[in-house]
């Protein structure tokens, strides 16, 4: 990247990703960048911290802040973590990109909407997912319905998934970014730390290795995280609320841990370009999403 002489040239700008939860955002953020950054899968509230991505071309760079998804009805101290992380980013931002699940309409979603018209910056309605939409027809409707809840900026339908769109949702964010020069080096990615990234690719892989609720009783702390003689190595535990969880994450012979495990360095080699050792071990710690102090001691603070 060549950065223009005339910095009257340059714009930069700060641009928050929300929705309800499991809409596709962290999918966006990925496809965006070109490289994963944050965790996904097919389960509500899998992003838990709000997580920043760095795109910078010669004439822009926009930071995208990826949130956890804002939901009703949580009533742990995690879930109001998780809340409080989205609420605030919409705030001090130069846009915001609502992301919609396809044609659903939740009261989450007016949730999310009563929170975004509190603030003045330009709003995209973002109707993610539409290469699944079956009848294509039903779109158009949805859309004009959806004109009439808020004077949206713009409405574009996409697919993060597949990129359908979302070249175009760039280009017109970064025509409403102020004049600016870059706030972050031309070649950073996310303000998150390795060990940061190695602790999210170890719970992605739980997320999306367990049964339907399991997941939201885990979080995984980094232990050690070293580098000798280019390789990294990273002792990770998996914490749990309760004794019975343990050995559904171990499995039969330990083959689910090992499993797990494979993956997620898989995830931090390609990541972190260089080899990885990972050892992982499963630790119950009663409570813990609903002590405040406990989610400190893991990570879980307010930005």
């Amino acid at each position: 990247m060549n950065t223009p002489t005339n910095e009257q040239d340059f714009h930069c700008g700060y641009v928050a990703i929300v929705g309800r939860p499991n809409v596709g955002k962290s999918t966006l953020l990925n496809c965006i960048l070109g490289q994963k950054i944050s965790i996904t899968a097919n389960r509500p509230q899998t992003t838990r911290h709000r997580i920043l991505g760095v795109k910078t071309t010669d004439d822009c760079q926009v930071v995208y802040v990826d949130t956890p998804g804002l939901h009703l009805g949580g009533k742990k101290a995690i879930n109001r973590f998780m809340n409080r992380a989205a609420s605030s980013s919409i705030t001090d931002v130069d846009v915001i990109i609502f992301v919609l699940d396809r044609t659903q309409w939740t009261d989450e979603d007016t949730h999310v909407l009563e929170k975004i018209k509190q603030v003045s910056v330009p709003v995209f309605l973002v109707v993610n997912k539409v290469d699944g939409l079956k009848e294509k027809d039903v779109l158009l409707p949805h859309l004009g319905m959806l004109a009439e809840k808020h004077a949206f900026t713009q409405m574009m339908p996409i697919s993060a998934q597949t990129g359908e769109g979302v070249s175009q949702l760039e280009v017109a964010i970064e025509k409403l970014l102020p004049t600016a020069p870059p706030f972050f080096p031309e070649d950073q990615v996310t303000d998150r730390s390795e060990r940061f990234m190695a602790s999210e690719f170890v719970r992605e892989k739980l997320v999306r290795s367990l049964s339907q609720e399991l997941p939201y009783s885990t979080t995984v702390e980094i232990e050690k995280f070293s580098v000798e003689n280019s390789v990294r190595h990273i002792h990770a535990i998996i914490w749990v609320e309760r004794d019975g969880q343990k050995g559904i994450i171990i499995g039969k012979k330990g083959q689910q841990l090992k499993r797990i495990g494979e993956l997620a360095r898989k995830d931090m080699e390609r990541a972190f370009e260089g080899k990885v050792f990972l050892q992982l071990w499963v630790k119950v710690r009663s409570g813990w999403a609903d002590d405040e102090r406990a989610l400190r001691s893991l990570g879980y603070q307010d930005d």
